[in-house]
C-alpha cells in the first residue's frame, strides 16, 4: 500500500470513498507479493497494481462496487488449464486480494498511519479478512511498537494479535495470519493481514569510489536507505553522491560500531565495503563479522585481493567460518566491467540471497519463478 499512499489519503481528505485492493496471500508463481496494491477513486481513476496487469480488470470493478456501498469482500485468483483465460492470471500463480471501501468512517485512522509512513516510523496495520462472523471483516487495528489504536472487536482479540503484529513488524514482515474468532493463537474462524511498514532496509557501502556512486543508486531504486561512508573527505563529497540518503565522512570501522551501538544495524541491513584497502576493509568487516546478523556482507577485489584479506582478518582473531560470510568477489558472475554493470552484478546477489535464487538462468530451470510461495490449504476461498 505504500506505493498507493497518497493517492488514498488524498480521497480521503477530501470526504470521498476510495476501493483499495491489496494483495493479502500469494501461492505458487504469483507476480506480486502480499501488500502490493491498487487504488480506485471516485472519478474512477486506478493507481497501482495487484497483478502486473493480468487481474486488474476484474478487481477494478470489485473496487468500484465497494465504493459504491459493497461490504468488504476476500477474492482468489488462479490459473489452470481450464480456466486460465477466463480467470486472467495468466502469467501463472494464485493470489489472494482483499477490497474493501476506505473513507473516513471506514479507516479513521489512516492519517495517522500516513503519517509515521512518511516520517519512517515503524507502524502495521491489522485487518480482518476472513471471520465467522461477517460484520467484523474489514475492522482495523493500527500497531506500534508501543501502542495500538482502533479495534478488532474484542479486548482479546485486539491484544493478542498486536503481540504477534509487533514480532513481525520488528522485522518488517508483511502476511497473513490465522486465529481463533477471538484471537485465539490455535484456533480456526479468523484470518488477519498485518501490512507492515518498516523503515526501509539499509545499505551502508564504505568506499566513496565510482562504483559505490553506482551501487548507491541501484541501492535507492531497490528501496533501501543508502548511507555512503569514506574516512576521505576530498572523495565522500556531496557533489559526487548527490543520490544518497546520508554521506559520512568517518573512518569505517568506528561508524560502523557506533552505529551497531546505536542499534542502528539489524538483520535487513545490507553492508558493502568497496574500500579495496586493507586499512579499511579489515577493521571495517571484523566489526561487520562480530557484529549482529545482517542480511549481506560483500567486499570488493580480486581473489588475489581476498586471500591478503582473509590471511589478516585470520590474523585479526576471526575464525574461518566468520570471514566465509563475506561475498567475495563481490557480486554474481554477469561479466560485468563498468561500475554500473557491477552495480546490478551486486544487486542481483544480494536480492539472491534474499529470497533464495541461485543466480542461473529462468529458461534453464523449473518449478515455480518465484521462491518461498507455499500452496493453498483447505481453509482458503475457492478460485473465482
Amino acid at each position: 500500500m505504500r506505493d498507493v499512499l497518497d493517492t488514498l489519503l488524498g480521497a480521503w481528505r477530501a470526504g470521498e470513498t476510495a476501493g483499495l485492493v491489496t494483495v493479502v496471500r500469494t501461492f505458487t508463481s504469483a507476480p506480486r507479493d502480499p501488500g502490493a496494491a491498487m487504488i480506485v477513486t471516485a472519478d474512477g481513476a486506478a493507481t497501482g497494481s495487484v497483478s502486473g496487469g493480468c487481474v486488474e480488470g476484474a478487481v477494478y470493478e470489485l473496487a468500484t462496487e465497494a465504493i459504491g456501498g459493497a461490504a468488504a469482500v476476500l477474492e482468489r485468483y488462479g490459473v489452470s488449464d481450464d480456466d486460465a483465460v477466463a480467470v486472467g492470471l495468466t502469467c501463472g500463480g494464485i493470489l489472494d486480494v482483499f477490497v474493501e471501501p476506505v473513507s473516513q468512517a471506514t479507516f479513521p485512522e489512516l492519517e495517522g498511519v500516513a503519517a509515521d509512513v512518511a516520517a519512517g516510523r515503524p507502524v502495521a496495520v491489522a485487518t480482518i479478512i476472513e471471520h465467522v462472523d461477517p460484520s467484523r471483516i474489514g475492522r482495523h487495528l493500527i500497531v506500534r511498537p508501543d501502542s495500538a489504536e482502533g479495534s478488532l472487536g474484542s479486548r482479546d482479540a485486539d491484544q493478542r494479535i498486536a503481540d504477534d503484529t509487533r514480532g513481525l513488524l520488528a522485522g518488517g514482515v508483511t502476511t497473513t495470519l490465522g486465529f481463533g474468532p477471538e484471537g485465539e493463537r490455535m484456533g480456526e474462524g479468523m484470518r488477519v493481514f498485518v501490512n507492515s511498514f518498516a523503515p526501509a532496509p539499509r545499505l551502508i557501502v564504505f568506499g566513496a569510489i565510482d562504483f559505490a556512486s553506482a551501487l548507491a543508486r541501484m541501492g535507492g531504486f531497490l528501496g533501501y536507505r543508502v548511507t555512503v561512508c569514506d574516512a576521505r573527505e576530498v572523495f565522500a563529497t556531496a557533489a559526487r553522491f548527490p543520490e544518497v540518503d546520508e554521506l559520512v565522512v568517518s573512518w569505517p570501522d568506528r561508524y560502523l560500531a557506533d552505529e551497531i551501538a546505536a542499534g542502528r544495524i539489524d538483520e535487513r541491513t545490507v553492508l558493502c565495503v568497496l574500500t579495496h584497502d586493507p586499512k579499511f576493509d579489515v577493521p571495517v568487516l571484523k566489526a561487520a563479522l562480530r557484529g549482529p546478523r545482517v542480511a549481506y556482507i560483500g567486499a570488493m577485489g580480486s581473489r588475489r585481493t581476498h586471500a591478503d584479506r582473509t590471511r589478516r582478518l585470520l590474523e585479526a582473531g576471526l575464525t574461518q567460518d566468520e570471514i566465509d560470510r563475506v561475498h567475495s568477489p563481490i557480486g554474481l558472475d554477469l561479466g560485468a566491467r563498468t561500475p554500473e554493470e557491477t552495480a546490478v552484478s551486486i544487486a542481483a546477489q544480494i536480492i539472491s540471497g534474499r529470497w533464495g535464487g541461485t543466480g542461473a538462468q529462468l529458461s534453464a530451470t523449473a518449478g515455480p519463478i518465484h521462491r518461498g510461495a507455499g500452496m493453498p490449504d483447505e481453509a482458503t476461498p475457492l478460485l473465482r
